[in-house]
């Protein structure tokens, strides 16, 4: 039931950035409120979330609500992005920095926050880049990414995709293609955000089929499908990722920040936990 409460604040932090008025605040709270009444709870809460954001987009007769703050991350994080790039290439080794600065990015979250300000990214960055990571598994995610032939990164939220850019950086980026969403989803990247960030500029973007934050396997393309099918390795950031293919048999490297309770009780973690974990079979 966790979930459904985040949905309600969703659907508030979602009409409050497209107006002030209080009385389509009230609206689209009843709406969802009636609409979550009606959902099936059986069903993975990425695709609750599709569900429900999409009644709050018809509702405010609005596709993409979190615009705004999607620019606005995009712009904050591409102002950091030398900066960062100058803490990898100091690092002894510069894909264990990468990854902790891809998964640092993964805070910028709306679907979890409500609120985030660039502090609480700077703070995200120091306390990831001071986390320990155990040198084996360091080690295996870098064998993983010499020995496949095609890599496979599914990215989670705009703004942390320039994150995201430093890792692929340290990563063979001919073998590499990046998975947006094809269709606004609370702020979950689409190939808008990776021409914004510059991302489209490295490596190949293309949109997954969906709009759900995840990627929920039996709604994603036929050209998504494919590759995803036949990648040696996949990187799956974030939780959303993480909800909907945490049982795939497919090999997956999960990059995150356990950011609610369910999450890092499912993963044996503290909340706030730094996440790079391979999972290969189902639970």
């Amino acid at each position: 039931m966790d979930c459904m409460v985040c949905f309600v604040r969703q659907a508030l932090d979602a009409s409050r950035l497209f107006t002030d008025d209080e009385k389509i605040h009230e609206r689209v709270m009843r709406k969802v409120l009636k609409a979550g009444s009606e959902i099936d709870l059986t069903q993975s809460p990425p695709l609750m979330g599709e569900f429900l954001h999409q009644t709050i987009k018809e509702e405010l007769n609005c596709d993409d609500p979190y615009r705004r703050v999607k620019d606005d991350f995009t712009k904050f994080a591409l102002k950091l992005e030398d900066k960062l790039r100058e803490k990898v290439q100091a690092s002894d080794d510069k894909l264990e920095a990468a990854l902790k600065i891809s998964i640092a990015g993964n805070i910028i979250d709306f679907g979890v926050k409500s609120t985030l300000e660039e502090k609480d990214v700077m703070d995200a960055i120091e306390h990831a880049l001071t986390e320990p990571f155990e040198k084996s598994t360091v080690a295996q995610f870098r064998q993983d990414s010499q020995n496949a032939s095609e890599i496979l990164f599914l990215a989670d939220n705009a703004g942390e995709i320039v994150f995201d850019k430093l890792l692929i950086e340290q990563l063979p980026k001919e073998k590499i293609t990046v998975a947006v969403k094809s269709g606004p989803i609370i702020n979950d990247a689409t190939i808008e955000d990776a021409k914004a960030s510059g991302l489209t500029d490295i490596v190949r973007v293309i949109g997954n089929g969906t709009s759900i934050p995840g990627t929920e396997i039996s709604r994603c393309s036929s050209q998504f499908l494919e590759i995803f099918n036949r990648a040696g390795m996949i990187i799956a950031k974030g939780q959303g990722n993480y909800e909907t293919l945490s049982s795939s048999e497919k090999p997956i490297w999960f990059l995150l920040k356990a950011k609610c309770k369910v999450i890092a009780t499912h993963l044996n973690l503290p909340v706030g936990s730094v996440v790079l974990r391979k999972h290969s079979q189902p639970e």
